[in-house]
């Protein structure tokens, strides 16, 4: 098979006969075997795969906009009659009885879905280090982090494993790990895809996200997923626009960015000036570029803390071994003893701790003082975006403060992996577009 450039290229490849969907699917099959360490894969559909491959290849004429791409799916995202565990113990054996819209709507258009991806448990991490699958390895160093939660989606695009991948960001869970993995990474506005069929970590705040090595395809899969659908009430009824057609404007745009953000103590000084070089480069092109005083940045993070953690509490008080998933072996001769070891087995650390923190933000007593307060933070960091986007079209913000770290390294410490959020979850609580491109030292 001829190297993945580009969905466009691929299909190219395809009409002019110097390729085929089967044989593009035997190529990323043996890929994925001979990079199997790297763990990026839980699960593997190659008969389906090879299956779906060699009916595509039989049509007289392509089936849609993703004939015959190859995508993988985060453990997060459901697809009828294929396991799905969201990386964890609590849901093991269990099979999804529906597919996610999003994932409809790519098998509409003729994509082939290759392999489930790893992620951390519940998608609740940043290093992919949570997983009851254990770690996915970063392609580029392997001593290093994927990012996370999406981080097997993340290494899928990077070691060349899938053309584009799905994956879930409710904080920055697309664009951490694509940053760190020298990938694109796209969370659209809140609503812009269906929800359904993603399993829920923070209702208010998930949305899922696109992995890719160029904008178009991100641009393409956005188009294909993006629309109005019955099954979830909170998506956007506005029109899909064809985001693939749209690269080339040729206009001049008006970018801020925020001095506290770039000036940080906590941001390592070779990622910050290598933004301020991309923006010393987008003046030179032509664009607006302008500081904005921006003083909310230390209340970010506390906010969305309060907030996911609250929804999560709710979202995953539904896992009790009762119906599906696991149930502790043990004797118990009483419900509530059935339900804490069915949980405390069934969960990994960092989710029971975020469960825990959940439920104290929202005791009696805690509510209004840290709960409502959250609230209200959130509401003010919506209105302080919307003023700024009334002047400017895009905020330019890092993504972490630090390149990948190595394994284990923060582990010991999830205070430090939660302020290491700081510059991506206020696209989530805001609910506005987000993208991540890989920026390099000049």
């Amino acid at each position: 098979m001829p190297e993945f450039v580009s969905i466009a290229h691929y299909h190219q490849q395809l009409r002019e006969g110097k390729t085929s969907c089967l044989a593009t699917v035997e190529d990323y099959l043996q890929k994925i075997k001979e990079k199997a360490h790297l763990n990026a894969f839980i699960e593997v559909y190659s008969e389906e795969a090879l299956a779906k491959a060699r009916e595509l290849d039989t049509l007289s004429s392509s089936k849609g906009k993703l004939h015959g791409v190859v995508i993988g799916i985060k453990d997060v995202i459901c697809y009828k009659d294929h396991t799905l565990t969201a990386s964890s113990e609590i849901l093991k054996g269990f099979t999804s009885i529906f597919s996610a819209t999003a994932v409809e709507r790519l098998l509409e258009e003729g994509a082939i879905i290759i392999g489930r991806l790893n992620c951390d448990e519940f998608a609740m991490g940043s290093t992919n280090e949570n997983s009851a699958y254990g770690k996915v390895l970063n392609a580029a160093d392997e001593t290093r982090i994927s990012g996370g939660s999406s981080g097997g989606s993340a290494v899928a695009v990077q070691a060349g494993l899938c053309m584009v991948s799905l994956g879930s960001d409710t904080g920055g869970s697309v664009r951490q790990p694509a940053d760190f993995c020298g990938i694109i990474g796209l969370k659209p506005t809140y609503g812009r895809i269906s929800r359904y069929g993603l399993i829920a970590y923070a209702s208010s705040f998930d949305q899922i996200g696109v992995f890719s090595i160029n904008i178009p395809d991100a641009a393409l899969l956005l188009e294909v997923m993006a629309g109005t659908d019955d099954f979830d009430s909170t998506v956007a009824s506005q029109p899909v626009p064809a985001y693939s057609k749209e690269m080339e404007t040729g206009k001049k745009y008006r970018i801020a960015y925020f001095n506290e953000a770039l000036s940080h103590p906590g941001l390592d000084p070779a990622i910050s000036a290598a933004i301020q070089n991309k923006l010393e480069d987008w003046k030179k092109d032509g664009h607006t570029v302008e500081e904005v005083h921006f003083d909310l940045l230390d209340y970010i993070v506390p906010a969305y803390y309060i907030l996911t953690t609250a929804e999560a509490t709710s979202n995953l008080s539904r896992y009790d071994g009762v119906k599906y998933g696991y149930r502790a072996k043990n004797d118990i001769n009483n419900l509530e003893s059935f339900y804490k070891q069915n949980r405390s087995e069934g969960f990994g650390w960092e989710v029971k701790r975020r469960i825990m923190l959940g439920n104290f933000v929202l005791s009696s007593g805690y509510y209004d003082a840290y709960f409502t307060q959250a609230q209200k933070v959130r509401r003010i960091l919506t209105n302080q975006l919307s003023l700024i986007f009334k002047d400017f079209d895009f905020v330019c913000l890092p993504n972490s403060p630090s390149v990948a770290f190595k394994i284990g390294e923060k582990m010991d410490d999830p205070v430090a992996m939660y302020i290491a959020d700081i510059y991506t979850v206020m696209a989530n609580l805001t609910g506005v577009p987000a993208i991540s491109p890989p920026v390099y030292p000049s």
